[in-house]
């Protein structure tokens, strides 16, 4: 069976020299490889999210489009989409809110640096904030769980949104599956090695820092001028440098075989004027973006090719999206009307036999607690608290949160347990709680 990763990018600027290492380059590799069905979208809903300048996110489409097809994308082998074109990823991502809890979505990280800034401001908890930000983790669940993605490519930062689609996954299947499973449980793919390439100024390149170098806006003139604002040494042309030291030399790295990155550094240590090491850096990126950036251009001055390749991918996309949306409708309840079934006498609703809650005290002293399935295997063991109001309140907050607490609960999963079956059982405590 292939996979299905999926990865999105929001469409609120242009995308410079660090996006393209640090993600373009590797995302598009990743989708050449055999075993993959690769989805790539521009994260355009999310966009209003942040922006409310309506040319800035027509803008923004075009170009990060544009950046992607002048940058290699095949759209024969993947399907490339604007999320606005998925009209059933809205429509999803309601039916999703019907069934999320607002104590989840509380704890959103998004969502809590807001109410953390406002207090610390001294403004209301909740001043400036929309309920597109706050429900942001229930769209980005949408956008996954329509095509059922096995892998996502995320930072660090948006693990937590992938805990939370998994989450509201098991729980609309848990609702509504009567057996079977609508949604396969996505996973975060963090690639801990990622090139991050420093700025002109050493930091991480970032617009916020006004640091970064751009990829293909400005042409080779602003290519060449943002690297020569590249922050180096005082040492003087024919004095040592240190390669180790210099950021200059991770960007070059980034664009350079192994051959070319030892001349580089033997020929800085000798003594290489850094405006010429400049020159070579410019030389160096150039001739592999300077294609690209011919292509990218070639694009932008006909917008027509652009739309008619997205309209292309939405298709492809919808005709997966279409399918499984009429099978959530039809879950929910929403169905064509027909003959109702003829009233039967009420029949008692046997009562499903829940996982259950225990704590105890062993001989250490040490208070524990252990969630067991009805047949009595141990799905969830915790470790000693030294108190047993600190075991309850984990157990509470389990009973209450579900799967989404476990990334930080002090437990271990029984012998033979696996972690979706945990989330299940999880799943049915909150519902009974409900």
């Amino acid at each position: 069976m292939q996979q299905r990763v999926l990865t999105g990018i929001t469409t609120t600027g242009t995308l410079h020299l660090g996006n393209y290492v640090g993600a373009l380059r590797p995302a598009i590799a990743a989708s050449r490889e055999p075993g993959a069905e690769s989805f790539f979208f521009m994260a355009d809903y999310h966009a209003l999210i942040k922006c409310d300048d309506p040319a800035r996110i027509e803008r923004s489409r075009l170009q990060i489009a544009a950046t992607w097809l002048a940058a290699g994308l095949d759209t024969e082998r993947v399907v490339f989409y604007r999320q606005s074109d998925i009209p059933e990823i809205p429509e999803l991502c309601w039916l999703l809110t019907c069934v999320t809890s607002k104590g989840q979505m509380n704890r959103a990280h998004a969502y809590k640096a807001s109410v953390d800034a406002n207090t610390a401001a001294g403004e209301e908890p909740d001043a400036g904030v929309t309920m597109g930000l706050y429900c942001y983790p229930i769209l980005m669940a949408a956008d996954i769980l329509m095509f059922n993605a096995h892998r996502v490519p995320v930072g660090k930062d948006q693990v937590q949104h992938i805990e939370m689609a998994r989450d509201v996954a098991t729980r609309f299947n848990h609702l509504f599956g009567a057996g079977e499973e609508f949604f396969v449980l996505p996973e975060a793919q963090v690639d801990e090695t990622m090139e991050l390439l420093p700025g002109l100024d050493g930091r991480k390149m970032s617009k916020s820092y006004d640091n970064v170098i751009p990829l293909f806006e400005g042409g080779e003139k602003a290519l060449r001028e943002a690297i020569a604002r590249i922050v180096t040494d005082s040492k003087l042309p024919g004095e040592p440098k240190d390669p180790d030291s210099a950021h200059l030399v991770t960007i070059f790295d980034a664009f350079a075989t192994a051959e070319e990155r030892a001349a580089f550094r033997a020929e800085l240590r000798a003594g290489l004027a850094w405006g010429e090491a400049k020159n070579r850096l410019f030389e160096q990126i150039n001739r592999q973006i300077g294609p690209m950036r011919a292509r990218y251009d070639a694009l932008m001055a006909h917008p027509e090719e652009i739309e008619a390749i997205l309209q292309k991918g939405a298709e492809r996309a919808r005709a997966l999206a279409r399918p499984l949306l009429d099978r959530l409708r039809h879950a929910v309840g929403l169905r064509r009307f027909q003959p109702l079934a003829a009233s039967a006498a009420p029949v008692a609703k046997a009562k499903t036999a829940l996982p259950v809650f225990k704590q105890y005290r062993e001989a250490d002293g040490q208070f524990y607690f252990k969630l067991s399935a009805h047949d009595g295997r141990v799905l969830l063991q915790s470790q000693g608290f030294a108190g047993g109001r600190e075991a309850g309140e984990w157990v509470k907050r389990l009973k209450l949160e579900g799967a989404a607490a476990l990334a930080g609960a002090p437990v271990a999963l029984g012998e033979g347990v696996q972690a979706d079956e945990v989330g299940q059982a999880l799943s049915a405590l909150q519902q009974a709680e409900a």
